[in-house]
């Protein structure tokens, strides 16, 4: 029988028969936390703690601040949207008063 495994319901429980992470394209290459083993310690009470599992935190940091970038820079563009906008109403105004101004001049 050769099926495979979800994540639900993996193929076997055992670390070192499941296939490890991919790494990802867009992560620096030597930034991990080298494994280890310790010395004395079976493979039974140490903890399944692989170099992927822990790099998930950083990971998710690392997006959680790219989003929040991303949301900055678009608030900063409606904002100048905003002020153009406001910006362009006065001048609009301006130019209104000074051709009322420049008829009153010519009728009288």
């Amino acid at each position: 029988m050769n099926t495979t495994g979800t994540i639900d319901r993996p193929l076997t429980h055992d670390p070192k028969k499941q296939a490890p992470m991919k790494q990802s394209a867009n992560e620096p290459t030597g930034s991990a936390i080298p494994d280890f083993t310790t010395a004395g310690a079976d493979n039974a009470s140490r903890q399944n703690r692989t170099r992927e599992m822990q790099l998930i935190p950083e990971a998710l940091a690392r997006a959680h601040m790219q989003e929040r970038l991303h949301e900055a820079e678009r608030e900063r563009q409606a904002m100048r949207l905003a002020v153009a906008r406001r910006m362009q109403r006065r001048a609009e105004r301006a130019s209104m008063r000074a051709r009322r101004a420049l008829a009153m001049a010519v009728m009288q």
